[in-house]
């Protein structure tokens, strides 16, 4: 396999769901290298919080947006550069509250990337505040009597915007992660992973998702009323199974499809 490791230093705290990410993905990576993927032409981009990071941890070509904005620049790289393979990192808290408009309009576009969202449900680098995927009720740094919003799904919002294929895995899973990875690389157009990463400082949900979570099996991507239904058995906040896999999946020209360089 292809060694992508760097010499930086990691500073992700002990158990973090983070680590699974990271190493689903340099083994995603190296494995599309070896069949064939340039690795010098794919870019990382991340935001701001304790998932960006990972743009330090894997021997690629790397930009730091600002805080909720990474899908811009990410966008701007796509359009400039067809040919390169970019990747999106952000958190829930970047990428479905202040940067949710950009998300939405790159997958509207079907901007031919792929959204690593590591959702942890909280706001882990500044120590503890809800996110637009806590349940109702959340008791953190900023709401120590509990929320009074209910969260938000963010696959069925995906679904709804236009994206043409969207995942769920959770960081108790690194085979089927690395999978879903794969594919959603190489699937051409908006391609969403959201990968329920726990934070076990401040959130620590690895027995909640052990007991409910579950594989899609006998599940047609391409029926768009059936990813639907998968995606709203479970709603951010009830006791309902959890499915994970690959939800939907359809081609539809890309956004960069209908430029002409050099026009």
């Amino acid at each position: 396999m292809i060694d992508l490791n760097t010499t930086a230093v990691n500073t992700w705290c002990p158990g973090c769901g983070n680590f699974a990410i990271l190493t689903a993905m340099k083994a995603a990576l190296s494995s599309l290298a070896e069949e064939g993927l340039p690795i010098e032409n794919v870019v990382i981009v991340s935001g701001i919080g304790c998932h960006a990071k990972i743009a330090d941890y894997i021997n690629v070509n790397s930009f730091y947006s600002l805080h909720g904005r990474v899908f811009p620049p990410a966008t701007g790289i796509k359009l400039a550069k067809p040919e390169l393979t970019v990747i999106g990192h952000a958190g829930d808290g970047d990428a479905y509250g202040e940067g949710l408009e950009h998300l939405i309009f790159a997958a509207k576009r079907n901007v031919n990337m792929t959204a690593i969202i590591h959702n942890n449900r909280v706001y882990g680098l500044t120590t503890g505040q809800y996110t637009p995927t806590s349940p109702l009720g959340f008791k953190g740094r900023s709401t120590p009597s509990g929320t009074r919003e209910a969260p938000i799904n963010p696959l069925d919002l995906m679904l709804a915007s236009g994206a043409t294929f969207l995942a769920r895995g959770t960081s108790h899973g690194l085979e089927l992660l690395k999978k879903i990875f794969k594919e959603a690389i190489l699937h051409k157009g908006f391609a969403l992973v959201d990968v329920l990463q726990v934070c076990v400082t401040y959130y620590n949900m690895y027995e909640y998702y052990d007991k409910r979570v579950y594989e899609l099996k006998d599940h047609n991507p391409g029926d768009h009323d059936q990813a639907e239904k998968k995606i709203r058995e479970w709603d951010y906040n009830k006791d309902a199974p959890i499915a994970l896999g690959v939800f939907y999946k359809k081609d539809a020209p890309t956004f960069e499809e209908g430029f002409k360089r050099g026009s």
